[in-house]
């Protein structure tokens, strides 16, 4: 049996609806791995819920106001280092290259090591849109052990910041394939067709190309479209949400579109399977915005079974093998969307065969389970 080791998860809120990854990467983990979570607030933990959770709105109000005073001064977190301390934490893992230097106060008072996982809008947001990020960074590639992404074309973002290579490895995001029912979707021409989109409103996501490439679609078929996600309090998100809106009345799409706002996954899984197409055209924002490296979403869709419509965006390429488990455009190429969701709509009996291989795909590389022991393996190279 392998040597226990006993890690503490920095996050700041456990768990937002979008961040079911850093749910498995917790819950997989191989068994010699003992996991503390700590954060400042929780929600939605009827879905998320894990042993060890330590969060700061539990704590007595003098401890929370002790706390508050503390990062004023140094950004230390006397939760992380108690729990860590309590637990013998040999490792700490900051989930967000923004959390990761926050902790790094926390880190100068514990023995433990250190590991950063980078998951998108931190490498190209944050220090396009504020440089200060740029020198935060060449401290915490300097003094954090190990920093983690999950594919090639974040892992060179990353470097090109200033991460040693030595340092960094790819640590894929991986579902929890056998809880995700195999079912191919068919589709009979002349009856509805069905579309699903889920991402929140973010210029990055896509959305309002989606929404032009069915527009162009709608008069030759019975279209529907169903919409899972929402706009956040941000300005930006705002924004893209006005226009999202707008477009769907501007191409007389509304009355053909379902917005369910935020959901479970549970929901969202009930409804892919009801779906016969998934649309993901992720791109470039013009704030610098990405995916960093591929939606989760589309991890699970493929390995669920249903046709896929995505970009040549970030890593998306090593999740939907473009012609072999879906159909890949350039980035804000509509014409191109609608060439790959005509191909679909135009070979329904061609379709296994590609979902087939999607699925193979998806068990072959990106398996919680697998991926939880790869990262336990990362935990213990950091303590040999």
């Amino acid at each position: 049996m392998n040597p226990p080791i006993k890690v503490v998860h920095s996050q700041p809120t456990w768990l937002p609806q979008t961040a079911t990854w850093i749910y498995n990467q917790v819950r997989f983990l191989p068994p010699e791995v003992t996991s503390h979570i700590v954060c400042d607030r929780t929600e939605n933990l009827e879905q998320f819920e894990l042993p060890n959770i330590h969060a700061l709105e539990r704590q007595p109000r003098w401890r929370r106001l002790v706390e508050v005073q503390r990062r004023r001064w140094d950004a230390s977190s006397n939760l992380l280092v108690r729990v860590a301390r309590r637990c013998g934490a040999q490792v700490v893992h900051s989930h967000f290259g923004d959390t990761g230097w926050r902790d790094l106060s926390s880190l100068r008072r514990l023995r433990a090591k250190h590991a950063v996982t980078f998951y998108g809008f931190d490498v190209n947001f944050l220090p396009r849109s504020d440089a200060r990020w740029l020198r935060r960074y060449a401290l915490l590639f300097e003094r954090a052990d190990r920093i983690l992404c999950e594919g090639p074309h974040m892992a060179r973002c990353i470097v090109a910041l200033g991460c040693q290579e030595s340092k960094l490895r790819v640590q894929r995001l991986g579902v929890a394939v056998r809880e995700i029912r195999f079912e191919p979707r068919r589709w009979q021409p002349g009856l509805p067709f069905r579309i699903l989109i889920a991402a929140s409103f973010r210029e990055k996501k896509g959305i309002p190309d989606a929404i032009r490439a069915l527009a162009a679609l709608a008069p030759e078929l019975p279209l529907e479209l169903t919409i899972i996600g929402d706009a956040d309090p941000q300005p930006r998100s705002q924004a893209e949400k006005a226009k999202i809106l707008e477009l769907l009345d501007r191409h007389a799409l509304r009355t053909r579109t379902r917005l369910l706002g935020y959901q479970s996954h549970a929901v969202l899984m009930r409804e892919a399977y009801a779906h016969h197409l998934f649309l993901s055209p992720s791109l470039t924002a013009n704030d610098g915005d990405t995916e960093g490296g591929a939606p989760v979403s589309l991890i699970e869709m493929a390995a669920s079974g249903i046709p896929i419509v995505s970009t040549k965006h970030c890593d998306i390429p090593e999740v939907i093998l473009d012609g072999q488990t879906g159909l890949l455009a350039k980035e804000q190429d509509v014409p191109g969307l609608v060439r790959h969701l005509k191909w679909w709509i135009d070979h329904p009996t061609e379709w296994e065969p590609m979902l087939r291989a999607g699925r193979r795909h998806i068990e072959a590389h990106f398996d919680a389970r697998e991926q939880g022991r790869a990262l336990g393996r990362i935990y213990a190279e950091l303590l040999s």
